[in-house]
């Protein structure tokens, strides 16, 4: 299955719950650790991974 931006499990931009279905793990979990990683980096990086992400990944379609 192909990585793409949630439709239905979106906060933001639902990279993080593209990634948590991608990887068949929950979305909270996925957007804790992003936040840890993002802490723990400084946050400018994790922001920045983020809307690179946002841009690049294709939104999943709609089931």
């Amino acid at each position: 299955m192909p990585l793409h931006r949630s439709q239905n499990n979106r906060m933001l931009g639902g990279v993080c719950g593209g990634i948590a279905h991608w990887l068949g793990w929950s979305p909270a979990l996925v957007r804790i650790l992003y936040v840890l990683i993002s802490i723990l980096s400084a946050a400018f990086p994790g922001t920045i991974v983020y809307i690179i992400l946002w841009i690049l990944m294709p939104k999943s379609p709609v089931y």
